[in-house]
């Protein structure tokens, strides 16, 4: 039987391992240093919002394409999964449109004028004129869905367990090393690299096109009617405004910045005060007009989104004796796109297995 590693327990080793249990005969151990219930600010998964807001450009739009249909799913049969669906409205400011027709904002395809996932969601519609707040050029509204992580997490988790998937707390420092950590002894057939930005200091990896990219954001309890994100603020250029409701009372995310190559862990006061000014600006609603004050705020949090300069690795590998499938770098949009990206590493490791058969 296939005697398989995966080396992380963020959504996308998760999903891998999930979605490798499937399979007959797969002997599969997860092996992590965080697992779900830790807060870390190495481990990226736990602070993610997380919802769908497609951010590929269309050439690369396979894995979001791909993961919407079961995000949906979920969504609407599996309550105990944590996500609920929600309407989303995207919002171009008038001060950034020349810019983003250049090609110059970070989210690739999210902002564009004709976005291709106009196809993705049924009912996509642009905004007309008399819907769209002061100072924005345009907008779109869709159908989506946002993720109550904590809950989603455990939930997978859980049905990896179902499917005889064991997880080992552990550390490696050469990614090798995880050939011999399988709860059924031996030596692994496959590692599956999915350690996030911990890849930019995994001996074996050591990809230093990867590097942090901080998100700050405030936890509160009021309740948002839909999720909002515009393409800009007035205050810096790495800073972003957007809301988000997790599913399940796992209260309303607001947001954020996009620093990066920022490291810092702690939350800053005077940012977290801009982020929650930006957030009750766009949505009055959220405080029925009362607004920063009308707040009633769960906590301040920090994570760093693990981006990688050219994009997600999704490779194979032969390092030494050990075969590594690599499926790291999801920057912001890790849970959006985790069913596709696990499916092309699932593709991977049949490849190699099938291989190993001849």
């Amino acid at each position: 039987m296939p005697n398989i590693v995966v080396v992380g327990a963020g959504v996308s080793g998760i999903t891998t391992a999930y979605l490798l249990s499937k399979q007959k005969g797969n002997v599969i151990t997860v092996v992590a240093k965080h697992m779900p219930g830790d807060y870390d600010i190495e481990y990226a998964s736990p602070w993610a919002g997380a919802n769908v807001l497609p951010m590929a450009t269309e050439k690369h739009s396979s894995w979001e394409r791909r993961t919407w249909p079961e995000i949906k799913r979920l969504a609407t049969e599996v309550p105990e999964a944590g996500i609920h669906l929600l309407k989303s409205r995207v919002y171009r400011r008038e001060k950034d449109i020349e810019k983003l027709r250049k090609g110059g904002y970070s989210f690739d395809g999210l902002f564009e004028e004709n976005p291709w996932y106009k196809t993705l969601f049924d009912d996509f519609r642009e905004l007309p004129k008399d819907e769209l707040p002061k100072g924005m050029a345009s907008g779109c509204e869709f159908g989506s869905a946002c993720i109550n992580v904590m809950v989603y997490l455990p939930w997978l988790l859980g049905k990896c367990r179902a499917n005889g998937v064991v997880f080992r707390r552990g550390q490696v420092k050469h990614i090798s090393e995880a050939a011999s950590l399988s709860h059924a002894g031996g030596k692994a057939d496959v590692v599956i690299n999915t350690t996030g930005l911990s890849a930019s200091k995994l001996g074996g990896v050591l990809d230093k096109k990867l590097v942090p990219v901080r998100g700050q954001l405030v936890v509160v309890r009021n309740e948002a009617p839909y999720m909002l994100t515009k393409s800009g603020t007035d205050d810096a250029d790495d800073e972003l405004c957007y809301i988000m409701m997790r599913a399940a009372g796992g209260g309303t995310i607001l947001g954020g910045t996009y620093q990066k190559g920022s490291w810092e862990s702690q939350p800053d006061p005077n940012m977290a005060m801009r982020i929650m000014r930006r957030a009750v600006e766009m949505m009055p609603e959220l405080t029925n007009g009362k607004g920063v004050e009308g707040l009633d705020i769960i906590r301040h949090g920090v994570g760093l989104r693990p981006y990688r300069e050219g994009g997600v690795r999704i490779e194979k590998e032969k390092i030494g004796d050990t075969w590594v499938v690599h499926n790291y770098g999801h920057a912001g949009w890790g849970y959006q796109g985790s069913y596709g990206c696990a499916e092309d590493a699932v593709g991977l490791v049949n490849e190699i297995l099938s291989r190993s058969r001849l």
